[in-house]
């Protein structure tokens, strides 16, 4: 039996943890945390320190982690590696709720440029991160919080061959029509609604009421409260029971589809990785990796005069124009910090400073495929 090799096991870690860009990202800061680099945030004043590292999240789907040399100046180069955290998925539309044929569905869009026919007749279920209301008192704050459910949800069933024979000749996939999940259906519903009535104990509807032709009653706190029209009552329940919060908190969701199936170390002789998400968060776990290991020994950074640093940037399969893109101001804004707070009185000195620095894009390479020889990837 061949040796697991022990990177190839941490890398499967990381993929198992990170099903959306908000999660690898959380992913990344315990990592962070844990090799000793301290968070700073964009909304604050940075006293940053030779021989220190540090790191800042933007939008919690973008991060940037660097580690000062304890002979550097400003003005001195910055070493970088980028990557990113997002992939090609299937997100849930800000209006999701779908009612046909006795069917409760959920609407999505495609993310990027994915096989899309890859994401038929899996067990697939939704992540990424809620908009929580919270109240205390009189006032009112919101907050972020990550959610994932690990049961399988949702299925995008395949039309049977006998009412589409002509799928033999090249499956053809509709992104709006067919492309949408399966949540539940209505008499499933009026039967759990049933049994309740009837007195049976064993039976339980996800704590919440839900009528036939989709217009779904939630309970909280003893009163009934109409659920969002754009989204399931059963879906949002989902959520906020994994969440460990309440549906009526949840005030917004940014949630994508992911695979049940974990990711794993596979082939006779374990050569190989099965996953989902390989482009781009196996560059960004190397990337990662690589700055953790390189400053982890107490005098890693003594003869360094630059600074190291890895970005994971958000929506790059989308063309990286956002906020948090590598389109964006954040690399700049982070090189910009960074030499004003070792320097006072000379300017021109980031300018220098770009000038000696150099910038390594780590995308996943697509090189050869041995059942398709005539495409090769250059």
């Amino acid at each position: 039996m061949a040796a697991v090799d022990p990177i190839a096991t941490d890398l499967v870690d990381f993929l198992n943890a990170s099903p959306t860009a908000f999660h690898a990202v959380d992913e990344a800061k315990k990592r962070l945390t844990k090799a000793g680099f301290e968070q700073v945030s964009e909304r604050e004043n940075w006293k940053l320190e030779c021989g220190k590292k540090y790191f800042f999240t933007r939008n919690h789907s973008t991060i940037v982690a660097f580690a000062i040399g304890e002979r550097y100046a400003a003005g001195n180069g910055f070493h970088i590696v980028g990557a990113h955290t997002d992939s090609p998925c299937l997100k849930v539309k800000p209006c999701s709720k779908i009612s046909k044929a006795g069917y409760l569905e959920v609407g999505v869009q495609p993310y990027g440029g994915g096989l899309w026919h890859t994401w038929f007749d899996r067990d697939l279920t939704v992540a990424g991160r809620l908009i929580i209301k919270e109240k205390r008192d009189r006032s009112v704050s919101y907050s972020h919080k990550l959610v994932r459910i690990h049961d399988p949800i949702l299925r995008i069933p395949t039309l049977a061959i006998h009412l589409d024979r002509g799928v033999t000749d090249g499956f053809k996939v509709n992104e709006q029509n067919h492309l949408v999940p399966v949540l539940a259906t209505s008499v499933k519903i009026e039967l759990q609604k049933l049994g309740q009535q009837n007195g049976e104990t064993n039976v339980k509807l996800v704590n919440s009421e839900v009528k036939a032709d989709g217009n779904n009653v939630l309970e909280s706190d003893g009163k009934k409260h109409i659920s969002n029209k754009r989204h399931h009552s059963l879906l949002l329940q989902l959520i906020a029971d994994s969440a460990c919060c309440k549906a009526d908190e949840v005030c917004d969701f940014e949630l994508q589809l992911c695979d049940t199936q974990p990711s794993t170390i596979g082939g006779a002789m374990k050569e190989f990785i099965y996953s989902g998400r390989l482009d781009n968060l196996c560059m960004s776990f190397c990337s990662l990796k690589a700055l953790i290991d390189s400053t982890t020994s107490e005098d890693s950074l003594h003869h360094e005069s630059g600074v190291r640093m890895v970005a994971l940037f958000d929506h790059e399969e989308v063309g990286s124009k956002s906020a948090q893109g590598a389109g964006s101001p954040v690399m700049l804004d982070a090189l910009s910090r960074i030499t004003n707070s070792f320097n006072s009185f000379y300017t021109q000195l980031l300018e220098k400073a770009i000038q000696r620095s150099f910038l390594v894009s780590a995308d996943m390479a697509h090189a050869i495929h041995p059942n398709y020889m005539v495409c090769v990837y250059m």
